[in-house]
Formats: structure tokens, sequence, C-alpha cells
């Protein structure tokens, strides 16, 4: 069309993203051939902070790990940051080993005659402040608050006297570093002076003391400390599985299997009981709660999944017991589907807020489901991760396999999701409307190495901009992509999504490895 002379075109309808080409960035902890694992090394907890500048790794050996980004920042304002395309971004984040710190230690309840394990459950970033860092830890029954920050390191580095004329109380101790003498003090005289004089009426000579040593103070270098700023305990019965953040600053919430409490960061000996899922009598127990997020941006919402595959969202300005939900989102079983294993599969083992709070990503035994908080009939789309298994259900429910946790994560503009399966493979999927992406990637050097060539198909699609789908990856036979029979023991569980960028982190036992794309 042409407007007084300017040519407009219009730009075509834009189709779905394309499938990223994931490639391998980095690796801490690797494993040579043949090395045995020590279960204490095994990470157990994988989180990026908000800006994606670190990342923090715990363990079942109780330790917590800190990692910093090294890449070179470009000089752009915020602005212009966000006005940036989320694919184009050149560089890719790399990270380098900050420090580490013995987060919890094996306990022992006296009262209930149980060991309480020092793993780590899940860690949280807390809002920074003067230049420090801030973070929840939790093993089963205790979640502490961590501050770590650089201190600088005071060291006696020289002395008033020439170290070759010193004598009497002038020597030099032997352990000053030292590398340079200073003179004499201002007013000092020659230290072969013999000083005698020094009576009971102590007083300074009007040449002053040549040999009065006087050590000098300073801080050159700096190191990181970590410090335990608060310890919150004996607010649960049974093992922690979650810890979340409110966007307030202020509060935070921790859950177990039946309770979910409201804490204050900085009231340690008191929290609020604001879900109770316990009934009065044990035997009538039907679920339990596996997963509690709070909203990213909203300080009075939070939701919970329990062991039925069922999510509760639930506002805090109703009452101050939230046994009630505001919404409640499950997916109706299909006629006739039913079997032995159904209700097992059905449990939610991670539930995770988009940024913007608009849906909620759910992971259960075989698939991963995106909900919108707006729409509580089922989910807008499904992802198979591994329906090759199905067969072997009654396998993997007598190895206890079946009750592996897999956690998941989605990218920073909410495009696609990911989250891991056995073979320490984990997958990719494109939540775009119109997008088939499903990729299959190994946790080590060669990524792509098995990735499954079948592409993923939609299955049903209700409407333009909300989509209900069902994705499958490849549709082998108890086989992966090689033709390789599934290693059970090796199971991908933990993974995390940098905020901003393309990039995953992921534990395979007790190596950390990162892609980009």
């Amino acid at each position: 069309m042409n407007n007084g002379g300017d040519e407009v075109v219009e730009a075509p309808p834009a189709g779905p993203p394309q499938p990223l080409d994931w490639k391998f960035s980095q690796v801490f902890g690797e494993r040579t051939a043949g090395e045995e694992v020590q279960e204490v090394d095994i990470i157990s907890a994988i989180e990026f902070d908000k800006s994606g500048d670190h990342l923090a790794t715990g363990d079942r050996g109780g330790r917590v790990v800190l990692f910093e980004r090294t890449d070179a920042k470009d000089h752009v304002s915020r602005r212009d940051s966000e006005r940036m395309d989320y694919s184009n971004v050149g560089r890719h984040p790399e990270f380098r080993y900050k420090t580490e710190f013995q987060s919890h230690e094996p306990e022992f309840d006296y009262l209930k005659s149980l060991e309480i394990e020092e793993k780590i459950n899940k860690i949280k970033w807390c809002q920074t402040a003067n230049g420090a860092l801030f973070l929840l830890s939790t093993n089963d029954k205790t979640i502490k608050y961590w501050k770590v920050q650089e201190k600088k390191v005071k060291k006696i580095t020289d002395l008033n006297v020439d170290p070759s004329k010193a004598m009497g109380n002038g020597s030099i101790a032997s352990s000053s570093n030292s590398s340079s003498s200073r003179p004499y003090l201002a007013n000092g005289e020659s230290p072969e002076r013999s000083h005698s004089y020094l009576s009971t009426d102590f007083s300074f000579p009007p040449g002053g003391i040549p040999s009065l040593r006087l050590p000098l103070v300073t801080s050159h270098e700096t190191s990181l400390l970590a410090r335990c700023r608060r310890v919150y305990a004996h607010a649960h019965d049974y093992h922690i599985n979650s810890i979340s953040n409110n966007s307030d600053g202020e509060t935070f919430i921790s859950a177990d299997d039946l309770r979910i409490n409201l804490w204050n960061l900085e009231i340690s000996n008191q929290s609020f009981n604001i879900v109770d899922v316990k009934p009065a009598n044990m035997e009538d127990l039907t679920e339990v709660i596996t997963s509690a997020e709070f909203h990213p941006t909203h300080c009075n919402t939070l939701a919970y999944s329990s062991s039925k595959g069922s999510i509760r969202l639930i506002d805090l300005r109703q009452s101050a017991l939230c046994d009630s939900h505001a919404k409640l989102f499950e997916e109706q079983e299909a006629p006739g589907s039913r079997s032995f294993f159904t209700e097992i599969i059905a449990s939610i083992s991670d539930i995770k807020f988009a940024k913007d709070g608009r849906y909620i990503l759910s992971r259960d035994y075989m698939t991963l489901k995106l909900w919108d908080i707006n729409m509580d009939s089922g989910p807008v789309a499904t992802f198979q991760v591994h329906e090759y298994l199905r067969p072997k259900l009654c396998d993997l429910y007598e190895n206890d396999s079946i009750f592996d946790k897999f956690e998941c994560c989605l990218s920073g503009d909410g495009s696609r999701v990911s989250t891991g399966s056995y073979s320490n493979l984990f997958r990719v999927f494109g939540c775009a409307p119109g997008s088939t992406e499903a990729t299959t990637l190994e946790a080590s050097k060669n990524p792509m190495r098995r990735q499954v060539p079948t592409p993923s198909r939609p299955a049903r699609s209700l409407g333009n901009s909300i989509t209900r789908v069902v994705r499958r990856g490849a549709e082998s036979s108890g086989v992966d992509a090689n033709g390789n029979s599934f290693d059970f023991t090796t199971k991908l569980l933990h993974l995390a999504w940098h905020p901003t960028e393309n990039s995953i982190a992921c534990a395979a036992a007790n190596s950390l490895y990162m892609y980009y794309a």
C-alpha cells in the first residue's frame, strides 16, 4: 500500500518460534570414567537468583555451593535490555565457583527416635542488600537463613622499625609478612642508644624510643564469609518439601506433607499455620501436599499441589486458615483408563509459576502440564515426557522408581518448559501456540547425542490463543533414541532455567551441567 509516497509493507504473521539449538557450556564436578559417586556429593537442589548472576546448589551432604557469573556484561540500560529480543542475546552465561559452606549437619530427634539427614531439599534466594547475598536453605526439618558477604582480612603487614637494625623488644616477629621495612619514627633516634633510662616513673625521653614496635594492620585481601542469620526450627512434624519467598520480600512459606506455614524472615521463633490438611483421624488421610509456591507478584496468592494430581490456588486475604481454596485445577481422568498405577503417577512432584504469574507448570510422573490460572477446566497443554515407560510401570513400581520426584522449570519469557527423565536425559518443550518443539538432551558434553528425531505433534487444538494440546516425544518401546535400554539409576531430577536467557543448569548425580541456546 502506498500512502503519501511512503510504502508500507505488512509483515507476515509471526509463526511459532523455531526450536532451540542447545550447546554444551560448562560442567562442574565432572566424573571420570568408572569413578564412584559418593552419596554425600549428589546434588539435591539447584536455584538461580532473580538476576541470573548467581547460582546455588545443595547436596546430600548438607553443603551449599555458590557460583557467580563471569562473562562480560554489555553496558546497556534496563530499558534497552528489555527491548532486546529474548532469543537474540548473543552471549551465553558462564559461571565460576564462588564459595561453599556447610548449611546443615545430621541430627537426631531423641523424642521420636528419628534420624534427620543433612540433605538440602530446597534453596531459595532472597533480596540482596549492601552487596551481601541472602538465601534460605532447608533439610527435612530445619530452615536456615544465610548471609554471604565479602569480609576484609586484616593482617599485620609491617612494623615501624628496620628489621636489620632492630634490637631488644624491637625485634620483628617472624610472622610478619613485611617485604619492605619502614624508616624509624619521625621522632626516633639511633637504635644503638641504650634504653636503660626506663624507670618505674615512666616518661618518654625527648628523642622518643626508636625500638618501640608498633604493628600496622592493613586489609588488602577479602574472603567470603557465610553466616547463619536465623534458624527456623521445630515447626514441621513431617518432611519439608518446599520453601518459597513472597514478593513482599519479608515473608516466606514452608510446606510439609500436611501443613503450610507462613514465616517472617526476621522472626525465627514463630510461624503461622495457613494450610492444614491433616484429618482428625489419620486413617482418613487420602492426599498429601507435594509442593507449594508463592505467586511471583501477588503477595496474597499461593498455589500448592497434591498427591492426587490437583493444584489449589489460595488467597491469604480470605481467612487466617486457608483450608478452602479460591480455585482448584485438576484434570478429569478418561473413563475406562483407571489402573492400579493411576493415582501414583498422577501425584504432582513439582509446580512452578511462570514469571508473569499467569500460568502454572506442574510435573507428574509421566507428563508436564501447563495451567492457565484463569481457566480451571483443565490444562492448556500437556507434554508427555517419557510415554515409552508406560508399559514398564510394573517394573518401576517394583524398584520404587515410580516414586521419583522430578522438578520442572519455565524459560524467562514463558515460551518453553523443561523437565528431567532417566538415563540423565532432559526434555525441552515449546509451549507457544503452534509450537511443536520437543527436544531430548543428555546431561553430557554432547547434549544432542541422544536427540529424538521424531517431531512432536499437536493432538488437538482448542482455538488460537489458548491451545490445549497433547505433545508426544519419541514413541519407542522401552529403549532410548540409541536403542539402549533405559538406566533407572541415573535420573535427572533437578534443573533450573536462567531467568532472562536460554540457559539451563541441571544435575546429573554429583555433576552440574550447563547448556545454552
